[in-house]
Formats: structure tokens, sequence, C-alpha cells
């Protein structure tokens, strides 16, 4: 497993591959990056990805990834891929379209959990009412997102 370090508009990515993939994405603090890592041909085609869709020069992500998780995690996951860039999503229909409509706070939770966020979109999911609900990274940077998104 590797851990690389590159610089974005809300900090540092935190990108981790492993066996070839990216397993995670996040954000983190500058002095994280004082705990070493290497950058790779891999780390640095997310991060080059990354950069781009911030500048609003890419829509979909090319990366190979694989997810870690319990199998309700990857269910749901896996459907958080499926909503298209400019799309919104709520975690109630985020329930039903797994199967399990009455689950939404568990589903919450898996997408809280997201290892993979930006790439396997997050950000897109908004409550029931309309309204930005929590965000792992700051309520601040899923409103950039989501603006970036809408071209605004």
């Amino acid at each position: 497993m590797n851990t690389a370090y590159y610089p974005g508009p809300f900090g540092l990515f935190r990108i981790v591959e492993e066996d070839a993939v990216i397993i995670a994405i996040d954000v983190v603090k500058e002095d994280a990056a004082e705990a070493g890592g290497e950058r790779t041909e891999l780390t640095d085609q997310a991060a080059r990805e990354l950069a781009e869709y911030l500048a609003g020069k890419r829509r979909a992500f090319t990366v190979p990834y694989r997810f870690k998780g319990t199998p309700f995690r990857l269910r749901v996951w896996q459907e958080l891929v499926k909503v298209p860039y400019g799309h919104t999503t709520t975690y109630k229909q985020l329930a039903e379209a797994i199967g399990k409509p009455k689950a939404y706070h568990a589903v919450g939770g898996a997408v809280g959990a997201n290892p993979l966020s930006i790439i396997v979109p997050c950000h897109r999911v908004i409550g029931s009412d309309g309204s930005l609900t929590g965000y792992a990274w700051g309520l601040p940077m899923k409103e950039a997102l989501l603006k970036l998104e809408q071209g605004r």
C-alpha cells in the first residue's frame, strides 16, 4: 500500500494506492504530508483527474479503483457511482435503489464512510427536502462541488 499527497483547493488530497488500484482519497491538513508517501504513476493519474474535475474539464473518472467495505456499504457505493454529473439524489432514493427503503439512516452512514470521495460522488447526495446535509469534508466543499457541476 502506498500513500501520496497532492495540493488541492481544499487542503491536501491524500491518495492511497494498493495492488495497482486507488482505494482511498480524502482531504487532510497540510502537516499530514510529513508522514511521507511516494507518488506513483497511478496516484499521479488520480491527482491529475481530480485537478481536471475541479477545473471543470472532467466529468467522469477513469483511474482504476476498488471499494473496501461491508456488503451493505458496497451496495450503497455502487449505487452512488450511478448518480450522473450535475445531478443529485437523496438518502431515501439511494435506500430505495438498493432495495432497503427504510434504511436511509444506514445509507447515510455508508455515504459518509465513502473512501473514494469525489470519484465516487457522495457530494451529490442531499436531504429529501433539498437541503445540503453533512459532508465528511464540510458543507462549504460540498456546496462548491455541486455548484461546479451545475456550471455556477
